[in-house]
């Protein structure tokens, strides 16, 4: 009888323990997880079922669920008619959807990756961003060019360009770089729902990567403002600026510095074309310093744009020391891995362009 009590005791005991800890998992987070490739797949999926005009094309997002998965359970959801396979033809399809867009509908246009959008790059440019100038403003093209920019992993010079100069050097393109879901979510829905050619360059590594979401992110209505970026973190000392997955670089450089007493501020550009070129000045004005980081080349690139305009605004009497550009490597991707890390900014690299800059 005493020994089943305590049995029956110790097993209650555990029971509470086990309960209690349970208890913890069970309270409702701050924030959902959630990863780039479903807040994308999401917001594709609102629209989709908001805007009947809307509908996704290119090669194997339909059947296939999309070569990294972002269409998943679209084409069960839509069908033949609003998720549509194409053959591997970009000029062709990438001209079906400019069509389309002129035509009334708002067509998005995947690219298995943006290196095979040079061979589209024609009804990009000429087609979808001039065709509202050239026809007086009667010929709207609601137009959304996305998939995966910049280097992934092992594919190579031809298979690791960041487009992201290319595209933002052309008037009449909105140009478009999210970093985390939150911005993947709000500003693909308002790339969609804008009534100019949006290109909107995705990150391949970043599609695996969960990030928190708000409960407000996580309502249908809602999106990012195209052309402001946001401060992922305040500082003092100098300021950061980057877009897509070096935002995260960033993140880790300034965690890193604060230890040694340097306090980063860093920029999420999220779009780069409309620049948001007032919130890079009030950040100088108040570091003095600036440092930009991109995984693109070094010549004409974003982090060179960026120079320019600090330099020709009123910023540039705040700063105390010249800009410093974290860039890739001037050369083709190599092959070899450790070739291709030492390609791309990396978060040393960072901390050393940080303390050059502060003289430190």
């Amino acid at each position: 009888m005493a020994t089943s009590l305590r049995c029956f005791l110790r097993s209650g005991k555990q029971a509470v323990l086990v309960v209690a800890r349970r208890g913890i998992h069970r309270s409702p987070p701050a924030a959902l997880q959630v990863t780039v490739r479903d807040a994308l797949n999401q917001a594709m999926d609102e629209e989709l079922e908001r805007d009947e005009r809307v509908f996704l094309l290119g090669e194997e997002v339909a059947q296939y669920d999309g070569a990294y998965k972002v269409s998943r359970g679209l084409w069960k959801k839509y069908g033949d008619k609003r998720i549509i396979d194409t053959p591997i033809s970009e000029m062709g399809f990438a001209g079906i959807a400019v069509g389309a867009a002129m035509a009334g509908l708002r067509p998005i246009c995947e690219f298995m990756t943006f290196n095979f959008s040079m061979q589209a790059i024609d009804q990009v440019i000429n087609s979808a961003a001039k065709t509202y100038y050239m026809s007086a403003g009667l010929q709207p093209v609601p137009i959304v060019f996305r998939g995966p920019n910049g280097a992934s992993a092992g594919v190579a010079a031809q298979h690791s360009q960041c487009f992201a100069a290319w595209y933002a050097h052309c008037p009449g393109l909105k140009v478009v770089s999210p970093w985390n879901s939150e911005d993947a979510r709000g500003l693909l829905k308002s790339a969609i729902r804008d009534d100019n050619p949006v290109v909107f360059l995705e990150n391949e590594l970043l599609y695996g990567v969960p990030f928190e979401m708000s409960e407000e992110s996580q309502s249908k209505d809602f999106t990012v403002p195209i052309g402001k970026a946001k401060i992922e973190r305040p500082g003092t000392h100098i300021t950061l600026v980057s877009h897509s997955r070096y935002v995260g670089h960033c993140l880790d450089a300034a965690a890193v510095l604060a230890k040694e007493g340097i306090d980063c501020e860093v920029i999420n550009l999220r779009t780069i074309r409309p620049l948001d070129v007032e919130c890079i000045e009030s950040s100088v004005m108040k570091t003095n310093h600036l440092v930009t980081v991109e995984g693109g080349w070094p010549q004409f690139g974003v982090g060179a744009e960026i120079c320019a305009r600090i330099m020709e605004g009123s910023a540039f009497n705040y700063l105390d020391s010249p800009v410093t550009r974290v860039t890739g490597v001037d050369i083709p991707m190599p092959y070899a891995k450790i070739l291709e890390e030492h390609s791309l900014p990396q978060v040393k690299d960072i901390i050393f362009s940080v303390k050059k800059t502060l003289n430190v």
